[in-house]
């Protein structure tokens, strides 16, 4: 989640096409099963899983413990700036799991 309560990757996921969308989709559910697919690191603890669909449909994500983390998506047409913005979500994210409250 990001500040407000918004989720980066949610909001990309509902702008795809519905064909898209499902394939985005079967991912996360390949993800639920352990089943990672077509992945790299792309620094700072996040990992890009690549989708030969389309434009070339990413998901980034980062592991927390057991949880996996979806960060945010993209296409390889916005790759850069996708990495870049996953990247910060993650920070904010751990940021956000080590603020306690008193």
């Amino acid at each position: 989640m990001a500040p407000g309560g918004r989720s980066p990757f949610a909001e990309w996921l509902e702008r795809l096409p519905l064909a898209a969308r499902a394939r985005v989709q079967a991912r996360i559910l390949r993800f639920e099963m352990g089943n990672l697919g077509d992945w790299k690191g792309v620094g700072g603890g996040v990992r890009e899983s690549r989708l030969d669909y389309g434009p070339g449909y990413r998901v980034y994500f980062a592991c927390a413990g057991n949880d996996l983390i979806l960060l945010c998506g993209g296409d390889k047409t916005t790759q850069s700036r996708d990495i870049e913005a996953a990247k910060a979500f993650w920070k904010d994210y751990r940021r956000s799991e080590t603020d306690e409250c008193p």
